[in-house]
Formats: structure tokens, C-alpha cells, sequence
């Protein structure tokens, strides 16, 4: 199960951290790849960022030098910073994880057999 949580309103140029808890399985968490992807009404799930096992950290072209990815493997957890946010971010934010994703598919949904419940992000302009 994943459990997501941090959404909220904020105005542009503010920022939020989204978190992602991860409960109620057997899993290796740190073997777990982790993602974020987003939907904003009237289109498609997108990707947003992502975390591997490795560590190695993948983000979309519009939020690099943005946003953070990081995992806390203790706490079976990973975070979403987002700065510098923009109008255009605002959508509801989706966890979602896996195990054995290649490095060619982390940003594609399709790569990922469980999903968090989502949190709403807004930004006002």
C-alpha cells in the first residue's frame, strides 16, 4: 500500500513537499523503484520524477532544477520537493512503485503495478 500525502494550495514561486509511505506488503523497499507522476484535469498521467533502488534520481523536462527526488529506506518512504511552483504543476500527484524497472522505463506508467491514492496540488498565479 502506498500512501501519499502533502498536497495542498500554494501560490506560485511557493513550494510544497509531497511524501510517499510505503506499508502492508512483503518488499524490500530499497529495491523498490519509486515515482511520481501527475494528472492535471482533461489530461493524460504524466511523469514527474522517479528514484530507483540505485539511487539514481529521473525527472521530467519541465520539472528539472525544480523538483527533488529523494527516498528515506528506513522510513520506507520517498519525497517529492517541489520549488519553484508554477500554475502549470497543479494536478493531482500519484506514487507509484515497483520492483525491476529498467532504467529505459521509469517514466513510463505502465512500469509500475502499484499506485498511491494521489494528493491535489494547486497553485495559484
Amino acid at each position: 500500500q502506498l500512501q501519499a500525502s502533502g498536497g495542498g494550495l500554494v501560490e506560485a514561486g511557493g513550494s510544497l513537499r509531497l511524501s510517499c509511505a510505503a506499508s502492508g506488503r512483503t518488499f524490500t523497499f530499497r529495491a523498490l523503484t519509486m515515482a511520481w507522476f501527475r494528472q492535471a484535469p482533461g489530461k493524460e498521467r504524466e511523469f514527474v520524477a522517479a528514484v530507483r533502488g540505485t539511487g539514481s534520481q529521473h525527472y521530467a523536462d519541465s520539472v528539472r532544477g525544480r523538483f527533488g527526488v529523494s527516498r528515506d529506506n528506513v522510513k520506507n518512504t520517498v519525497y517529492l520537493q517541489m520549488n519553484s511552483l508554477k500554475p502549470e504543476d497543479s494536478g493531482v500527484y500519484y506514487c507509484a512503485a515497483d520492483e525491476g524497472v529498467i532504467l529505459s522505463a521509469v517514466r513510463f506508467g505502465g512500469s509500475y503495478d502499484h499506485w498511491g491514492q494521489g494528493t491535489q496540488v494547486t497553485v495559484s498565479s
